[in-house]
């Protein structure tokens, strides 16, 4: 009983934890290539930075944190104690937002830049490693 009260409070705190890294590691990634490519240098275009932003803008949303829940409620369930599924399942869940952001948009296309994937995936993966850090290890 006490195990289970324990995980009731464990795994919220993990994931609260989690996604708050996550956002900071997006933001200061996402600063640091619009600063890069405002400057000039690296391989990013002005049209990547306008996508980053317009992803990172709907990374609020509570459709995003679907794909990380999901990640998390396997993981328990499973009770998947290694670091690499909730490195690259984290990585893989941030990954997905862009492609989630854009479901119902009529006429679009195209793909996010790499940039986009690159600061996404690269978020994830920090977050999920957080999370394992947390509540992973004793799932």
């Amino acid at each position: 009983m006490i195990a289970v009260l324990k995980r009731l409070i464990i795994v919220p705190f993990g994931f609260l934890v989690a996604v708050i890294v996550a956002i900071v590691v997006l933001f200061t990634l996402g600063s640091e290539r619009i600063t890069h490519a405002m400057a000039g240098r690296g391989d990013t275009s002005i049209r990547e930075i306008a996508s980053l932003v317009q992803e990172s803008l709907l990374l609020a949303s509570a459709l995003t944190v679907v794909p990380a829940i999901l990640v998390i409620i396997v993981g328990e369930v499973a009770r998947i104690r290694t670091v690499y599924y909730y490195v690259l399942g984290g990585g893989a869940s941030l990954a997905a937002v862009p492609l989630i952001a854009r479901v119902g948009e009529i006429g679009t296309t195209s793909l996010p830049g790499a940039a986009v994937w690159q600061v996404f995936a690269t978020a994830g993966f920090i977050g999920g490693f957080v999370y394992w850090m947390i509540a992973g290890r004793s799932a």
